[in-house]
C-alpha cells in the first residue's frame, strides 16, 4: 500500500526555491488545521475520522450490506453530490466502471436523485421491474430537491412491491442523527439508519456511512479502506514536507503562475468516477471570493483523441496531476500473430499494462515538452487499502491547499443560488416575489 508524488517532470516549472519560499504558508495552513481555529473549522471531523469513528455503527453498517447482498438484486442509492459521488467512485475504482454488467455475487447498484432528468429516472424504473430491491436513501436533511424527489417514487415502489410492512426491511436512510425530514420519516416508518456526521461535510464525507454502506454493499472491504485512510492520517500528520503537503503547495505555485486549471488525469477507465469525486472535492472547496484552480479531468488515452490537441497545443493555462497505477486490477498478455496484417505485432510478448504505461510515458514527455507541467501521483495498485490511503491525501491537501489559497475549504455559499431561483420558478411557497422577478428576466 502506497501513495507517493513523483515530482521529476515538474523541473522545467517548479524550483526547490519556490517550494522553500512557499514553505511558510504550508505551514500556517497546517496549524490553522491543527489548532482547529480557522474557517469552517466546525466541519474538520474528517480529519480524524479514520480511527475516531463510531465501531458500533460500523458494524451495523457491515451486518445491514450482507443482508441487502441477501435480499436484493438491486440496490438504489438516492442521493446527490457528496452523498453518492463517494461511494460510487470507490466501487468502480476497485471492482470496474463494468460492475453492474459483470457476473458477482452482490447487487447491481443504480444511483438516482443526482439529477431531475425524467427519462434517466425511468430508465432505472424499468431496470427494476421483477427484480428484488432495497434502497439507501442519503440525505442529511432530507429536503434537497433532487434527492427526495427520487425517495418520493422510489419508496412508493418498494410500499407497492412488498407492502408497508416489507418496506420497513429494504429501505436504509442515512441522515442527520436527531433531526429532519428524513430522520423523522425514518423513525415514523422504521427504516434502519445511519448517521451524516454534523462535524463532515457531504464532499468529505465517503468514509463514513454515506459511503460506506453502498462500498460494503458491492463486496469491498471497508476495514481494509479505513486502514488505508488511518496509515495516511499518521503519514500526513505533520508539517514536515510530507507528499500530500508538497502536492499543496505545487498547486498553489502553479496556480500562481496562471495554471488556473488542473486536470485529473488516470490511464482506467475505471477511475472515472473517481475523477468527478476529485472535481466536486476541489471545486466546492476552491471556487469561491473568485479565486480558485478550476478541476478538470480526463481518462487516456481515450481523451487524447478528444483533447489531446488542447492540451498539447492550447492556451498554456492548465497543469495535469496524473495516477500513475504501478498494478493494474487485471492484465492481459499480447500474444503474436503469424500473419500479423494489421502489424502489431511489435506490442506482442508482453503485457497490456505495458503498452498503457508506455502511452502513460509518452504522453507526460509530449505534454511537459509543450509547456503542460505534470505532477504524478503513484499508486502502488488498485487495492482497498491505497484506495483509503489516496482518499486522504486528497482531502487533506485539498484543506491545506484551500487555507493556503486564503478561502473557508467547508463551504459551499454559491451552491444555494440556483436552488433559490428553481425553487422561485417552480412555485415553492415563500419565493412569490423571486419568482415574478425572475419571469420578468426570462421573458
Amino acid at each position: 500500500m502506497s501513495v507517493k508524488l513523483n515530482c521529476e517532470y515538474l523541473k522545467p516549472f517548479v524550483s526547490e526555491r519556490e517550494l522553500d519560499a512557499i514553505a511558510p504558508l504550508v505551514s500556517a495552513a497546517h496549524k490553522t488545521l491543527a489548532d482547529r481555529n480557522g474557517p469552517g473549522n466546525d466541519f474538520l471531523g474528517w480529519v480524524d475520522l479514520p480511527v475516531n469513528y463510531d465501531k458500533e455503527e460500523f458494524a451495523r453498517i457491515k451486518a445491514a450490506a450482507e443482508k441487502i447482498k441477501k435480499t436484493c438484486d438491486v440496490l438504489i442509492v438516492i442521493g446527490i453530490g457528496g452523498s453518492y459521488l463517494g461511494a460510487r467512485a470507490v466501487i468502480e475504482a476497485l471492482r470496474s466502471s463494468l460492475y453492474n454488467n459483470l457476473k458477482k455475487d452482490t447487487p447491481d447498484i443504480y444511483y438516482v436523485g443526482n439529477s431531475i432528468n425524467p427519462a434517466y429516472l425511468n430508465d432505472i424504473l424499468a431496470i427494476c421491474e421483477g427484480k428484488d430491491i432495497c434502497v439507501n436513501v442519503i440525505s442529511k436533511s432530507g429536503t434537497t430537491t433532487e434527492p427526495a424527489l427520487a425517495f418520493r417514487i422510489f419508496k412508493k415502489l418498494v410500499e407497492d412491491k412488498y407492502g408497508k410492512d416489507g418496506a420497513k426491511d429494504r429501505i436504509f436512510a442515512t441522515t442527520d442523527k436527531a433531526k429532519g425530514t428524513l430522520k423523522s420519516l425514518a423513525d415514523a416508518e422504521g427504516y434502519e439508519t445511519f448517521v451524516v456526521p454534523d462535524d463532515v461535510g457531504g464532499r468529505y464525507s465517503v468514509l463514513t456511512a454515506v459511503g460506506l454502506l453502498p462500498i460494503a454493499c458491492a463486496g469491498i472491504d471497508i476495514d481494509k479502506l479505513m486502514a488505508g485512510a488511518a496509515a495516511a492520517r499518521e503519514k500526513y500528520a505533520k508539517d514536515d514536507g510530507n507528499d500530500c503537503y508538497k502536492y499543496a503547495a505545487l498547486r498553489n505555485i502553479l496556480y500562481n503562475k496562471n495554471k488556473s486549471v488542473e486536470m485529473l488525469i488516470s490511464y482506467d477507465p475505471a477511475f472515472a468516477m473517481m475523477n468527478e469525486w476529485f472535481k466536486q472535492l476541489y471545486g466546492e472547496s476552491e471556487g469561491k471570493d473568485n479565486k480558485g484552480i478550476f478541476p478538470a479531468s480526463a481518462v487516456f488515452s481515450t481523451d487524447l483523441h478528444s483533447l489531446g490537441q488542447f492540451i498539447q497545443d492550447g492556451s498554456r493555462i492548465m497543469f495535469e496531476t496524473v495516477l500513475d497505477i504501478k498494478k493494474q486490477r487485471s492484465d492481459r498478455f499480447l500474444e503474436a500473430d503469424a500473419e500479423n496484417l494489421d502489424g502489431l505485432n511489435f506490442l506482442t510478448n508482453q503485457d497490456m499494462s505495458v503498452v498503457n504505461l508506455r502511452a502513460f510515458q509518452g504522453t507526460v514527455l509530449a505534454h511537459t515538452e509543450g509547456g503542460v507541467p505534470n505532477i504524478i501521483i503513484e499508486l502502488d495498485d488498485v487495492g482497498e487499502e491505497t484506495m483509503g490511503e489516496l482518499i486522504y491525501f486528497f482531502e487533506k491537501a485539498c484543506a491545506i491547499s484551500g487555507y493556503m489559497l486564503g478561502v473557508n475549504p467547508f463551504d459551499q455559499p454559491g451552491v444555494e443560488s440556483y436552488k433559490k431561483n428553481m425553487f422561485a420558478l417552480l412555485g415553492k411557497p415563500g419565493y412569490e416575489d423571486r419568482k415574478a422577478e425572475l419571469e420578468a428576466k426570462l421573458g
